[in-house]
C-alpha cells in the first residue's frame, strides 16, 4: 500500500485526493502538512515537513509554492518521490525544484488533466502541419481567484507549439493601444471570473480558415486524479525530474 503525505491537505484539492483515496486499494493517506487542519480529519496534520513522523512513499502537493524549500529538503533527505501540483513557482524555484530531482524523483507538470496533456499533444500536431502560414492564438479561462497570469497550462502549450516550429516565435500576453501590425508571436489572453475551472482554447488562423482546438475542465476533481495517478506511477522511480508525458508513454 503506497502510503501518501498530501501537502495543502486543509484546501480543496487537499480535500479531493483525500477523498478520492478513501477505499482504494493502492494507496492511502496516512498524513499531511498544512497550517490548518481540516474539519473531521482523523490522521496527523503538522504544520511543516521538519514535524512529520509518519513514514511516507511519495508526496502530492497542492498547496503554494511558500513551501516548496522545505518541501524540497524532505523529499531529497527522505528519498521521497513529491508530485508537484502547486503553480507560480520562480524562475529560482525551477532551478531548486531540478537541482532536488537530480537526488529523488520529482514530478512536476503545468497541468495534471489527461484530456489537457492529450490537448498538448494535438496542438504540437497542428502547429507542425500549419504553424508556418497561420497565426496561433491561446486563451486561458479562470475563477477569479487565481493568482498568476498567463495559466501554466497555456504557457505549457506555446512551448509545445513552439517547439515544432521552424521559426521560435515571441510570446505577447493580450494586447492594448496600437500595437501596429502583427509580428512572429504567438498570442496569449487571460480571462478570469466567477467559478470556472478551468479553459483553454488554441485557435490556428489563416486565410479563409480557422481551427480551434480546446479543452474545459468541469470540476478541480480532474487535476485530482491526475495527480493519484502520478503518485502511482513514480512508486519505485529513480531520481530524476518527470511529467505527465512519462506517464502518458505507459498507458497509451
Amino acid at each position: 500500500m503506497l502510503k501518501v503525505l498530501v501537502c495543502g491537505i486543509g484546501g480543496k484539492m487537499g480535500g479531493n485526493i483525500v477523498d478520492l483515496l478513501k477505499g482504494d486499494n493502492e494507496a492511502q493517506v496516512v498524513c499531511g502538512v498544512d497550517i490548518h487542519t481540516p474539519e473531521g480529519c482523523k490522521m496527523p496534520v503538522y504544520p511543516s515537513f521538519s514535524d512529520v513522523n509518519e513514514k511516507v512513499d511519495v508526496i502530492i502537493d497542492f498547496s503554494s509554492p511558500a513551501v516548496l524549500e522545505d518541501e524540497l529538503k524532505y523529499a531529497v533527505a527522505n528519498g521521497v518521490p513529491a508530485v508537484l501540483a502547486s503553480t507560480g513557482y520562480t524562475a529560482a524555484q525551477l532551478e531548486e525544484i531540478k537541482a532536488a530531482a537530480e537526488q529523488t524523483a520529482i514530478f512536476k507538470t503545468a497541468n495534471f488533466s489527461l484530456g489537457v496533456n492529450l490537448l498538448v499533444g494535438l496542438v504540437k500536431k497542428a502547429a507542425a502541419v500549419l504553424g508556418e502560414s497561420f497565426d496561433i492564438e491561446i486563451v486561458e479561462r479562470h475563477h477569479n481567484q487565481k493568482v498568476d497570469s498567463p495559466s501554466g497550462t497555456a504557457l505549457m502549450l506555446a512551448d509545445a507549439m513552439n517547439g515544432v516550429l521552424e521559426q521560435k516565435r515571441q510570446y505577447v500576453e493580450g494586447r492594448s493601444g496600437i500595437v501596429g501590425k502583427r509580428g512572429n508571436e504567438i498570442g496569449i489572453h487571460a480571462v478570469r471570473g466567477g467559478t470556472i475551472v478551468g479553459e483553454h482554447e488554441v485557435m490556428f488562423a489563416g486565410e479563409d480558415e480557422i481551427i480551434s482546438l480546446s479543452h474545459s475542465a468541469r470540476s478541480k476533481r480532474v487535476f485530482a486524479v491526475g495527480a493519484i495517478r502520478a503518485a502511482k506511477w513514480m512508486a519505485g522511480k529513480p531520481a530524476g525530474l518527470y511529467d505527465m508525458n512519462d506517464v502518458l508513454k505507459d498507458i497509451l
